[in-house]
């Protein structure tokens, strides 16, 4: 698997097409690093030149300013725009809604201005192109898949069809739950939830959120968001259903439907 570094095409005086930027959980989670793989496998399938930044990449800061540390936040985010500007990065490509919405839409005012683009914008972009056609694989026929809509995907960004055109893809039924789109429900994690312990409630939200999707008798629960799957996982184990739906990332799912697993 080649990944060149940012720094590699610098010391060759060439400019990558496109920063792929991994961010802390599809660098050091085991579920996301599988996502980070197989979208390296897309990119290199395509020939397309992008880099990493390697060890120069940092948190982007969103959790901190989620938690309410603004001090912690903008030394993260100064830090990784100085490193971006460098090296002259113009456009930005992550699999990590909270990656894309904080350095989309708040890097710009502390002098980081980029074309950011989330991984399913991205398939469907290469879908558009032609690139990728209908797949003429039988794996997912007669199976069916509900897609979790990431909050800062979905109605942070408004950005609730490239993920369902990835998955039209593939021979399988795409099934709603009742909460979808802009209704669509949160899997507890953003915010910066995920790192603090829970409130009081009757019920998990994460648990409460697998349970829609459970209702659809789906075989895959697709996320686009490494946390989202983290949250869904652990709501369909806490179900017991883990040997009867899979929670997988729409981009594993495109590469296995397109041979590229």
């Amino acid at each position: 698997m080649e990944v060149k570094t940012m720094a590699e095409y610098a010391a060759a005086g060439e400019t990558p097409e496109v920063l792929f930027w991994i961010g802390c959980a599809g660098s050091f989670d085991q579920k996301a690093q599988n996502v980070t793989r197989t979208f390296v496998k897309i990119l290199n399938h395509l020939n397309i030149k992008f880099a990493v930044l390697g060890t120069e990449e940092s948190c982007t800061g969103d959790p901190a300013k989620r938690a309410g540390n603004e001090f912690v936040y903008q030394m993260l985010a100064l830090q990784n725009i100085e490193v971006m500007n460098g090296y002259g990065v113009k456009t930005i490509v992550t699999t990590c809604p909270h990656c894309f919405n904080i350095i989309k839409n708040e890097y710009p005012s502390l002098g980081g201005n980029y074309k950011v683009i989330h991984h399913s914008t991205f398939l469907q972009n290469l879908i558009n192109e032609g690139k990728f056609k209908l797949s003429d694989s039988t794996q997912f026929k007669g199976k069916k898949i509900t897609y979790h809509d990431s909050c800062y995907l979905g109605r942070a960004n408004n950005i609730y069809e490239a993920p369902r055109a990835v998955l039209e893809t593939l021979d399988a039924d795409l099934v709603e739950m009742n909460s979808c789109r802009s209704k669509g429900l949160c899997c507890g994690a953003g915010g910066a939830q995920v790192f603090k312990e829970e409130e009081h409630g009757s019920k998990r939200i994460n648990v409460k959120r697998t349970e829609e999707a459970l209702e659809t008798k789906a075989d895959y629960i697709a996320t686009a968001c490494p946390y989202c799957n983290i949250m869904m996982s652990d709501g369909v184990k806490a179900n017991d259903k883990q040997d009867d739906v899979k929670v997988i990332d729409i981009v594993e799912l495109f590469a296995s439907g397109h041979g590229l697993a």
